[in-house]
């Protein structure tokens, strides 16, 4: 069974002309949540990290649970106002407004090598935030992960061009 196949798509959420690609019923399905995550742990396997980072809210899921597998810690990256301790943050722009990314301070030591995670890759502005909150605190981003690539939208190609590493494992032409 094709992972692309347990992806729901919801017309026009959150607003009019967005082709919302929505994981629940993926990850729902037990065979499909662990393929992903079997999947992710496999090309991953024999790179050196110290820490996976995860975006909100998706991100945790995946992210958690691949850090789970790989015997590494995970990192929360939230939207704005909901870590507890110091944070720092980085405002951006995605496909559909703006908002801003946060990470705790003491969540990266300096040098630890950092897989980012989350569900989707768009406009790629999520993932270019949440990389440089933790480069802001010495770590190094070894790659980028996501269950779903959009290539219309040019965030692989985006992060590519940055310097970055990103691997999705399906896509979905258009927007």
């Amino acid at each position: 069974m094709p992972i692309k196949s347990l992806i729901r798509t919801i017309p026009h959420y959150p607003k009019q002309g967005i082709q919302f690609r929505d994981i629940t019923t993926l990850l729902k399905e037990p065979a499909g949540f662990r393929m992903v995550i079997d999947a992710f742990a496999q090309h991953y396997a024999t790179q050196p990290i110290d820490k996976i980072a995860g975006i909100e809210a998706r991100g945790f899921i995946i992210g958690a649970a691949l850090a789970y597998k790989l015997g590494v810690g995970f990192v929360p990256i939230r939207k704005s106002g909901k870590l507890p301790a110091e944070t720092i943050g980085h405002d951006y722009a995605l496909e559909y407004g703006a908002d801003r990314v946060e990470i705790h301070t003491d969540a990266i030591a300096k040098g630890e090598r950092v897989l980012l995670v989350d569900d989707l890759i768009a406009t790629g502005g999520t993932a270019e935030a949440a990389a440089a909150l933790i480069h802001k605190l010495g770590g190094m981003v070894v790659g980028c992960a996501f269950v779903i690539n959009l290539p219309d939208l040019g965030g692989s190609k985006r992060l590519a061009d940055g310097g970055f590493s990103p691997f999705s494992l399906c896509e979905f032409e258009g927007d």
